[in-house]
Formats: C-alpha cells, sequence, structure tokens
C-alpha cells in the first residue's frame, strides 16, 4: 500500500489505538461506498495499485469487489499478513452457477499463528462486515450485527449463505485455490466493459452502516429500486431516476448528474 495512513483516515480509523486488521475489515466495509459508476459511464475499472488509492482514499470514491479487495488485501499485507485472491461465482439471482462468470472477488488471511481467514468488504449490500473463519462449517452461524452468515460445501466449492426470511439462501460459490492477477485482470475486464455485464447496462451503489443497515439503490431488474435493508426486514420502493444523484450524495458520492438518457454522467 502507497499510503497507509491515508487508508486509515478513509476509514476512519486514524489516530485510535486498536486498528487490528479485523477492525480494518469492518471499519472499510461501513465506510466506503459499493458502487459501479465508472463501468455505467463506459469508464473501464483500472486495478493498479495507484488507480485504487487514488479513487477510493483520495478521491473518497467507492468501487465493486475487485476495487474493493485489493485495496483492503494492500493493507493486509501492509501489516505483514499472507493474503490469496480467489475467484467466485456469485449465486444471489437464482441462475446456475455454471450460467454465472467468475465475477467476484474473496481473501484467504493467514495469520502469523496460522489462523486461516474468509475476508470479504466488496460484495455490495450483502457483504461480510468481519471476517470468519475460513472453510465449511454448517453448523456454525456466524451473527454480524443482526445478520447471519455460514459456509458450506457444493461439490468442489466453498459457498458463503445468508439466513432471510425464508432461510438460508446462496450468496456466492467458490473453489479455495488461490488465482494470479491476470486472471483477476481478466474478470474484471469482462465485469466492466462486456455489454451483457450488469455492471455495464445498469447501476447500483449502496453503503453499508456501523449499525447493521443498508441502503442502496439499483436498476438492475429495472425500474430504479432505492432500498433500506435491515436483518428484520426489506423496504424497496420504485422511484424516478431523478433521485439518483440526491441518494449518489447521501451514500458519500457527490458531484454525479444524469444525462438526457437517465444515465449518470
Amino acid at each position: 500500500m502507497l499510503d497507509f495512513d491515508a487508508y486509515l483516515e478513509r476509514i476512519r480509523l486514524r489516530g485510535t489505538d486498536s486498528s487490528t486488521w479485523q477492525t480494518i475489515h469492518r471499519a472499510h466495509a461501513t465506510s466506503i461506498p459499493f458502487e459501479n459508476l465508472d463501468s455505467h459511464r463506459g469508464i473501464p475499472v483500472s486495478l493498479t495499485q495507484e488507480d485504487l488509492e487514488r479513487k477510493m482514499v483520495a478521491d473518497r470514491r467507492g468501487g465493486y469487489c475487485f476495487e474493493h479487495n485489493l485495496l483492503l488485501a494492500s493493507a493486509l499485507e501492509h501489516l505483514g499478513l499472507q493474503v490469496e485472491p480467489m475467484l467466485a461465482r456469485v449465486r444471489v439471482g437464482g441462475a446456475p452457477p455454471e450460467a454465472r462468470p467468475l465475477g467476484h472477488l474473496v481473501l484467504r488471511v493467514t495469520e502469523g499463528d496460522g489462523q486461516v481467514w474468509h475476508a470479504d468488504v466488496g460484495f455490495g449490500h450483502g457483504t461480510l462486515l468481519e471476517p470468519i473463519p475460513f472453510g465449511p462449517d454448517p453448523d456454525t452461524v456466524h451473527e454480524q450485527l443482526g445478520w447471519s452468515f455460514r459456509v458450506i460445501e457444493d461439490g468442489p466449492e466453498l459457498v458463503l449463505q445468508t439466513r432471510g426470511a425464508e432461510g438460508w439462501t446462496d450468496v456466492y460459490g467458490f473453489v479455495p485455490h488461490p488465482v494470479s492477477r491476470i486472471d483477476i485482470d481478466v474478470s474484471n475486464w469482462w465485469i466492466c466493459t462486456n455489454p451483457r455485464s450488469p455492471f455495464v447496462f445498469g447501476l447500483i451503489a449502496s453503503v453499508n452502516h456501523a449499525d447493521g443497515r443498508r441502503e442502496a439503490i439499483s436498476d438492475w431488474s429495472g425500474p430504479l429500486q432505492v432500498m433500506q435493508m435491515a436483518p428484520d426486514g426489506v423496504e424497496s420502493s420504485e422511484q424516478p431516476r431523478t433521485v439518483i444523484p440526491r441518494k449518489l450524495e447521501e451514500f458519500g458520492l457527490a458531484g454525479f448528474a444524469l444525462g438526457n438518457d437517465g444515465r449518470v454522467r
């Protein structure tokens, strides 16, 4: 990481005395928005360290999974931890795993004493707030501010699940093998440039609050939805696209406007 102090300030930890890496994970997840404003506007997403820190730290923007988790990985490596990136297939939405690209990034983090953790600050409005032990354990439920997670096995994949009103549902699945940076770059390029990618044809932005609440806007399913999410339920309403700049500003993403075509400029 090029400027660790600036990163700590961005996630509101600079000057504190308890910046363990788990604290950093939680602070990152609740400080930096999830958004696809670059790919939505036709701007390819760069994953170089310089561009990650410029965009998400200095310019106080957000990003999507590749950006979030690579930025976190660089901070954890700065602290001396071993970090291994792994590509996952998103399962939210009901499509079979084989119909989904390797479009998500997760991290395996190993501490000096050998403890191994599953870290992920980049899954939009459903990400882990804190790291969880790595590997399958369907009998162990990880409660995080009212949200429940667990990891199960499904063939060769580990599957992160979350529990809602209808029981356990899959979030994403991944083969627990580290990938090289070129594989991450290829997946990122598909996500941010392919016309069939929802990160290109659609808009999504979300924030995770420190009290467990989540807020999001998205048009991935058609008309713009404005969502308020809590462990006990979701409130969603269809809104005109004219609310987008205001909602983005509420999420800490100021300076964006709508074009005549209804897309963010």
